[in-house]
């Protein structure tokens, strides 16, 4: 139902041709704890204010829709960002005049995967436009434990020992080979 009325929205700025929001890049592919940057263009004219732009940008993922951003007639709203993005979404506001919405994610996480959606509205109209990020687990290699290898001393005190006790072996086998020699003589 939510993908009938986007497009459905997308159907209609497209068809007036005032305003029009697009992605530029459809799908996103990353490792988590990595950043990623998700961008968008929409539509200016030279004499648009920043100050009179809203953007909202959400994550839509297993029914869930998380703000991701929120800009308020130029103005960062970040009250309104979900818990999952907090400290974590830079916003580039030097693009926005160009007609450019770029935001940063960092340190990613698999639950950052999902559709994200960016509504934008200014004074010559309102559109949107999405993409989809996929991030993956980091592969976490097994740590490899060092390995010990006995210091030169060490070394010479385990022959020492050894050697002490294949003669402490010795002498004992002797001594029963007396021993067992004149029982029986």
């Amino acid at each position: 139902m939510i993908f009938r009325n986007l497009l459905l929205i997308k159907l209609i700025s497209c068809v007036s041709g005032t305003f029009v929001v697009n992605v530029t890049q459809t799908s996103y592919q990353a490792e988590e704890n990595h950043n990623i940057t998700l961008e968008w263009t929409f539509t200016t004219k030279p004499d648009t204010s920043s100050n009179s732009v809203n953007i909202f940008c959400n994550l839509i993922n297993d029914h869930k829709d998380l703000v991701l951003f929120h800009l308020h007639d130029g103005v960062e709203v970040s009250e309104s960002q979900d818990q999952q993005f907090s400290g974590r979404v830079q916003f580039d506001k030097d693009v926005l005049r160009e007609g450019r919405i770029r935001l940063q994610l960092s340190r990613l996480r698999t639950e950052d995967s999902g559709l994200y959606l960016c509504e934008v509205k200014t004074d010559d109209g309102w559109s949107s436009d999405r993409c989809r990020l996929n991030v993956t687990a980091a592969d976490h290699p097994e740590p490899q434990r060092p390995t010990v290898s006995p210091e030169p001393e060490s070394q010479g005190w385990i022959g020492l020992y050894v050697g002490l006790g294949l003669t402490a072996a010795a002498v004992l086998l002797v001594t029963l080979c007396f021993a067992l020699r004149r029982c029986f003589t």
